[in-house]
């Protein structure tokens, strides 16, 4: 029975729409996940700033509709056709020359009967302003559709081009209601307890960061992300925040969900995972659980951290003081040959890990079977 790519990995999942979806999917494929909403999005309370904005838009012709979100654009054909303007809406954006911004919001213009002008490959809003000011804006009528936040540089850049903005807004993104499983997860990272975080959207990047910083281990889980937490996002746009800060992220070619998720399948083993052949035995070690001959075995926390000691430096024989270190609650001699005897326990073969008389222990590493089984660590 083969033993899924993502068993004994942690998984750590920070999205407010589509979680359940996503969550489902890494299971299925072996992950123990925590999920821990970053945002939530709200429409705006007082809709009639975009009420004012539609009205603008239909006032006189538009030149440019920039969508930058599908559910942002979708949110704002709804509320017009709730006050009875949807049709002329509609008609009025497709007239004009129109811009997507990534693959969802091309989605939510078609479902409107609506089709891109443009979109970029990047999905950044970055390159659709480079894609405009490479024209002449001067006097041109402009709508965007903002995304939960204002757009400033954006919208400044384009006005000192000379158009006119009209910016719509639709929704807004604020923190969760309950940021317990937020603060849950912050410290989960700060403590290196789970194997990797998932991003799908950029506010919610921001959003984990900004709870780092209110918790006081900003520069403890910046580091952690660095590695070993792979942190993996669905795309450019998303990795923004992440990137300013210097925390380098796996994401997939393409800005999709099921993209992403097969990205994490195949990074976080490789980032986070060591095989090592030991004492006629092939030890896969992952976050929190060992594959020993294909076959999945869940280990206590802190025969999890004696083997990962061990393997770490196979063959080597690592001193009791050292072992010491990394089994928290655990002191003296005796406890930590107490604690090495439940490890042997789980193994099921004592002679994985040796004793060496008054130096310490050490995994019983046979080089000569390494081949392709001898892992490498790759934070």
């Amino acid at each position: 029975m083969s033993v899924e790519p993502l068993a004994g990995y942690t998984v750590g999942i920070t999205a407010a729409r589509r979680r359940e979806e996503f969550g489902a999917a890494l299971e299925r494929r072996g992950a123990k996940v925590i999920s821990a909403p970053a945002i939530r999005i709200v429409p705006l309370a007082d809709d009639s700033k975009l009420r004012e904005a539609t009205e603008q838009c239909l006032r006189d012709p538009l030149d440019v509709v920039i969508a930058t979100t599908g559910i942002g654009f979708r949110g704002w054909i709804e509320a017009a056709d709730a006050w009875g303007t949807g049709e002329e809406l509609v008609k009025a954006i497709g007239q004009a020359t129109v811009l997507a911004r990534g693959p969802k919001a091309r989605g939510a213009l078609r479902a409107a009967g609506l089709r891109e002008t443009w979109s970029p490959e990047s999905e950044s809003s970055s390159e659709v302003l480079e894609y405009l000011i490479s024209g002449d804006l001067e006097g041109k009528r402009i709508a965007v559709q903002l995304h939960g936040e204002p757009l400033p540089d954006m919208v400044q850049t384009l006005r000192m081009a000379g158009a006119e903005v009209i910016e719509v807004p639709v929704y807004r993104w604020v923190p969760p209601q309950d940021t317990a499983p937020l603060d849950r997860l912050v410290q989960a990272v700060r403590g290196g307890a789970v194997d990797a975080v998932a991003f799908t959207s950029a506010p919610a990047a921001a959003s984990f960061l900004r709870a780092a910083r209110e918790q006081g281990c900003s520069g403890v889980v910046r580091s952690a992300l660095r590695g070993p937490v792979v942190p993996a996002c669905v795309g450019p746009v998303t990795a923004g925040p992440l990137l300013a800060e210097g925390i380098p992220v796996i994401q997939p070619v393409r800005g999709r969900l099921g993209a992403l998720i097969r990205e994490i399948v195949e990074q976080v083993p490789l980032r986070r995972g060591i095989s090592v052949p030991a004492a006629g035995h092939v030890l896969d070690v992952r976050g929190h659980s060992v594959v020993l001959d294909g076959t999945l075995m869940p280990l206590s926390s802190a025969s999890m951290a004696l083997l990962r000691e061990l393997t770490t430096r196979p063959g080597h024989v690592v001193s009791r003081a050292e072992l010491l270190k990394v089994t928290p609650g655990e002191s003296g001699e005796h406890a930590l040959e107490v604690a090495i005897g439940r490890l042997r326990i789980a193994l099921g073969d004592p002679r994985i890990v040796q004793t060496v008389m008054k130096r310490g222990y050490r995994l019983a590493y046979e080089p000569e079977r390494a081949g392709n089984h001898e892992g490498t660590r790759r934070y």
